[in-house]
């Protein structure tokens, strides 16, 4: 797989030459500007508000090193992510807010912040070499990862975390039943239905089944079926397709029949708990959260935790391959160009790989630290899956503003599913109302 990697890293340097006719630009180094701050920065108290993730149990083991380094002092919040937008959007709205550093979902609140002008569009930090000295190597980072932070010509964020979604498996159960990990969906629903034991406590699957968390972990199910959201040429809901029908009743039958007690209250971090407790064979969710599964700390059945790519539908294994995560500056900021430091540094190289081959690692999005070597801090079977995701669907939701009520709207249909419901009616309803919905943003 190396020959990919090694692709994508040479792309990423074609994709800045790009932006930089753009707004882009010639970039800098994150150590000098880290060890040689502007006075204008030190003794400077930047508010850095973040998402509960592992990411950010990574990157607060290291703040001392950067406070030391530049005389900026870090405080910083985390909340979940549902607490976390909700936050920034109270904040931003009023218009006063101290935030100076943000994390954020490209995918999810990209394009509603860039329509109300809430970031600071960063093109201008990239391309200040007094800001950026070169060896911070803005061209190391997956194209794909750049090019979705990049909306309507403002670059909103520097991306920190890349996603796949991929199967986690319990090795011993499946060695018990004398089972191979599945390698498609139907396999998937087989394994489940034979190592599903209630009796016992032992459930054949999980995932979540919170109506809008749910969504993103659907999004593999519905693009191996040969669904999507929406057409995007002709901008129509396909939500009622055959396709997506047909995803929609699996996802709903693996949790309705196989599935623990009060799946509909799950987001990934008690789908994750559930599957650490020894309670689930299977469980599929993204590959950055690995570690709550198989570090012994965490997770009771760590040392028989299996990792394999997403299983295939009718379409082949599509799983979705994003960039999760990354770190903005409000137009608001008080201390932008402190912040601006602080991105720098977050995301250099020497601090993305202090991240990604640590006791706690997490997959960065920087291609150069993607290789065998960079990657052994992670299992070989996650490195296995990752790689082979990597031309997934670089989307895990609509590609929409109102990207939270897309959500909700399809999250009903996943619920109707895992009830038992008429999923047929319940996705014909929900078409209607995202198609109302996609009108709303036609320009």
């Amino acid at each position: 797989m190396k020959p990919r990697f090694a692709m994508l890293a040479g792309s990423a340097v074609t994709l800045v030459g790009l932006l930089a006719g753009c707004g882009g630009g010639s970039v800098g180094s994150s150590q000098n500007n880290a060890g040689n701050p502007a006075s204008s920065t030190k003794g400077v108290t930047i508010r850095v508000v973040l998402a509960n993730h592992p990411w950010t149990d990574g990157i607060k083991k290291l703040l001392p090193d950067f406070e030391s380094k530049t005389g900026i002092h870090v405080n910083l919040e985390s909340y979940g992510e549902t607490q976390l937008t909700q936050k920034l959007t109270t904040e931003f709205t009023s218009g006063n807010s101290d935030i100076d550093v943000f994390a954020q979902r490209p995918l999810q609140e990209a394009r509603l912040f860039v329509q109300n002008g809430w970031y600071q569009d960063l093109n201008g930090y990239v391309k200040d070499q007094q800001k950026t000295p070169t060896d911070w190597q803005y061209n190391d980072f997956f194209p794909s990862a750049l090019q979705t932070e990049n909306v309507n010509g403002t670059l909103t964020g520097i991306p920190i975390v890349v996603e796949h979604e991929v199967l986690y498996y319990r090795k011993d159960l499946f060695a018990k039943a004398n089972l191979q990990p599945p390698k498609t969906i139907d396999e998937l629903v087989t394994d489940a239905q034979k190592l599903t034991d209630k009796s016992h406590g032992i459930y054949g699957f999980v995932a979540r089944g919170d109506r809008q968390a749910s969504v993103t972990q659907f999004s593999s199910f519905l693009y191996s079926y040969g669904g999507d959201w929406f057409d995007q040429q002709t901008k129509k809901a396909t939500l009622n397709t055959p396709e997506a029908i047909q995803a929609f009743e699996t996802y709903g039958k693996l949790l309705k029949d196989y599935g623990p007690p009060g799946t509909l209250n799950m987001s990934w971090p008690q789908a994750a708990a559930v599957f650490a407790q020894g309670k689930a064979a299977m469980w599929t969710d993204a590959d950055s959260v690995f570690q709550n599964v198989t570090d012994p700390s965490k997770s009771q059945v760590a040392q028989n935790v299996g990792i394999a790519k997403f299983p295939a539908g009718p379409k082949g294994s599509i799983p979705y391959s994003v960039t999760s995560w990354g770190l903005s500056i409000p137009k608001t900021a008080p201390h932008k160009d402190a912040a601006w430091q602080f991105i720098v540094w977050a995301t250099s190289p020497d601090t993305v790989k202090k991240l990604q081959t640590g006791s706690s690692p997490v997959p960065g999005a920087r291609a150069s630290l993607w290789n065998d070597e960079d990657m052994k801090s992670f299992p070989s079977d996650w490195v296995a899956a990752a790689k082979a995701s990597a031309d997934g669907r670089p989307y895990d939701r609509p590609l929409v503003v109102q990207v939270g009520q897309a959500r909700d709207i399809i999250g009903t249909v996943i619920d109707t599913g895992i009830q038992g419901g008429d999923v047929t009616a319940a996705a014909s309803s929900a078409n209607q109302q995202f198609q109302q919905l996609l009108d709303t943003e036609k320009k």
